[in-house]
C-alpha cells in the first residue's frame, strides 16, 4: 500500500491540483509555498522536503516570483516541459481573470464614495502585510551582525541614495560569495539541503533525471521562450508604433521580469517610482489600491503588474478605446513578466538537479536575502507616508483610523496568525462601515 503512495501522479491528476491551486492560493509567496508543502510534500508525497527545499532555495535568487516559478519546477520534476507549463500557466490565469474584472470595476466606479471607503480599509491592512513581510524575512535570515549590516546598507542605498534595486542585490550577491568564502559562520545562514535519506522520491526522480542539460537543449530552450517572449511585443510595435503605451509598458515590465530580484515586495518600490513618477501611468494612491486588489485574489501578489498595465493603457490609450487599451495593456504585461519566468527554470532547472549535495550558492542566498529585507523596508516606509499621513500639507497628522487598521492587522497577522485574504477582506469592509458610521 505504501508503495502505491509513491507512485508519480498521472498528468490528469496533477492538472487537477495545478488548477486547484489557481484558485485557493492566496496568501502571498509565504502562504503559497506553504500550501504547496503540505499538499505536494506532506499530503500527497509527490516531492520528499529535500527536493522541496532544494528547489526553493534556487527559485529564491531568480527574479520574479519564487512562488510561481516553483511550481513550474515541481510540474518540470513531475512531468517534464508540458507538466512545467500547465503548473506555472494554472497558478497565474485565475488571478488574471479575476484582477482584470476588478481592475475594470475599479477604473469605472473607484471614485465613488462607498468603493473609496473600501479601500480605505484595504490600504491599511496592505501597509500591516508588507510590515509582516520585514519582520518574517528579518527572522529567517538575520541572524548576526553581518547580516544586519547588509540588511541595513541596502536600506541606506535605496532610500538616501535611490540606487537602482538590481545593482544592491548585485552587490550583496557579490559580498555574500566573497565573505562565504571568507567567513563562511557568518554568511551561510540560509542552509544548503541534501536529499533525505530514506524519503520517498521516486515519484521525481524519472522525469528530471531523464533531462540532460546539454549546450542543444540550452540552446533550444532559449530560442523558444525568447520567441514566445518577444513576437506579440513586436506585432503591437508594428500595429500600433513603437512610441505607444502599451510598447513602453512592454519594454518595462520585460526589463523588470530580468532584473526584480527577492518577490513582489522587494520589486513594488522600483515598479512604483517608474510607474508614478517616470511614466506617469497611475498615482500613487492608485499604485496601494492595486496592491490591495492584487492581495484579493490568489496567485502572485506579483499580479499588481498587471494593474498598472491596465491603468496605464486606461489612462494613455492612444488611437484605441481606453478599454481595449487597458485589457491590451494588462495582457501585454501579465505575458512579459510570467513568460521569463519559464525560461529560467526550463533553462537552469537540470543542472540545479545535480547540484543537490553542494551549497556553495547558499551565502550568497543569505546576503541577497539581507538585502530584500532593507529594500521591503523602505517599501514599508514608503506606504507607511502615503497612508498614515495622506495630507501632504499637513505631513504629521495622523489618519487615526487607518492606524488603528493597521495595527490590529499587524497584531493578528504575526501574533495571532490570522489568514491573509480574511484580513484584507474584512479590513475592506471596516473601511466601508466606517465611511457610514
Amino acid at each position: 500500500m505504501d508503495e502505491k503512495k509513491k507512485l508519480p501522479p498521472t498528468f490528469a491528476e496533477a492538472f487537477g491540483f495545478w488548477l486547484k491551486l489557481g484558485f485557493i492560493s492566496f496568501g502571498g509567496p509565504t502562504g503559497q509555498i506553504a500550501i504547496m508543502h503540505e499538499e505536494i510534500v506532506e499530503r500527497r508525497k509527490w516531492v520528499d522536503e529535500g527536493r522541496f527545499l532544494h528547489a526553493l532555495n534556487y527559485c529564491m535568487l531568480l527574479p520574479g516570483p519564487e512562488a510561481q516559478q516553483l511550481a513550474i519546477y515541481i510540474g518540470w520534476i513531475l512531468h517534464g516541459t508540458w507538466g512545467g507549463i500547465v503548473a506555472g500557466s494554472l497558478f497565474v490565469l485565475p488571478a488574471a481573470f479575476l484582477l482584470w474584472g476588478l481592475s475594470f470595476v475599479y477604473v469605472k466606479f473607484g471614485t465613488l464614495a462607498s468603493i473609496a471607503a473600501v479601500f480605505a480599509g484595504l490600504k491599511p491592512a496592505v501597509l500591516a502585510l508588507v510590515a509582516a513581510a520585514v519582520l518574517r524575512i528579518g527572522q529567517k535570515v538575520l541572524k548576526n551582525e553581518a547580516m544586519w549590516l547588509v540588511a541595513a546598507l541596502a536600506f541606506i542605498a535605496i532610500f538616501f541614495f535611490k540606487l537602482p534595486f538590481p545593482l544592491i542585490i548585485a552587490v550583496a550577491a557579490l559580498v555574500g560569495y566573497f565573505g562565504g568564502k571568507w567567513w563562511p559562520a557568518k554568511f551561510v545562514i540560509i542552509k544548503g539541503h541534501k536529499e533525505q535519506s530514506g524519503a520517498t522520491s521516486g515519484a521525481t526522480l524519472e522525469v528530471a533525471a531523464s533531462i540532460q542539460p546539454t549546450w542543444a537543449r540550452a540552446f533550444k530552450v532559449c530560442a523558444v521562450c525568447l520567441a514566445l517572449w518577444w513576437t506579440p511585443v513586436l506585432l503591437l510595435g508594428l500595429w500600433l508604433g513603437w512610441k505607444h503605451t502599451l510598447i513602453q509598458e512592454s519594454l518595462f515590465f520585460s526589463k523588470a521580469a530580468m532584473v526584480t530580484f527577492g518577490g513582489a515586495y522587494a520589486v513594488l518600490p522600483y515598479v512604483a517610482q517608474q510607474a508614478v513618477e517616470n511614466y506617469h501611468w497611475l498615482d500613487g494612491v492608485q499604485m496601494l489600491d492595486g496592491l490591495g486588489l492584487a492581495e484579493s485574489t490568489p496567485g502572485p501578489l506579483i499580479m499588481v503588474l498587471q494593474f498598472v498595465g491596465f491603468q496605464g493603457g486606461w489612462n494613455q490609450p492612444g488611437n484605441l478605446s481606453p478599454l481595449l487599451s487597458a485589457t491590451l495593456g494588462a495582457a501585454i504585461t501579465t505575458w512579459v513578466t510570467f513568460v521569463p519566468c519559464f525560461l529560467w527554470i526550463f533553462l537552469g532547472a537540470p543542472y540545479i538537479e545535480r547540484t543537490r549535495q553542494d551549497t556553495r550558492f547558499t551565502a550568497a542566498l543569505s546576503a541577497v536575502t539581507a538585502a530584500v529585507v532593507g529594500v521591503v523596508l523602505n517599501l514599508a516606509v514608503w506606504f507607511g507616508s502615503q497612508v498614515l499621513f495622506p495630507n501632504a500639507a499637513q505631513q504629521w497628522q495622523v489618519d487615526g483610523f487607518a492606524l488603528i487598521v493597521m495595527a490590529v492587522a499587524f497584531y493578528g497577522l504575526v501574533w495571532r496568525k490570522w489568514n491573509v485574504i480574511a484580513v484584507v477582506l474584512t479590513s475592506g469592509g471596516v473601511g466601508w462601515i466606517y465611511s457610514l458610521v
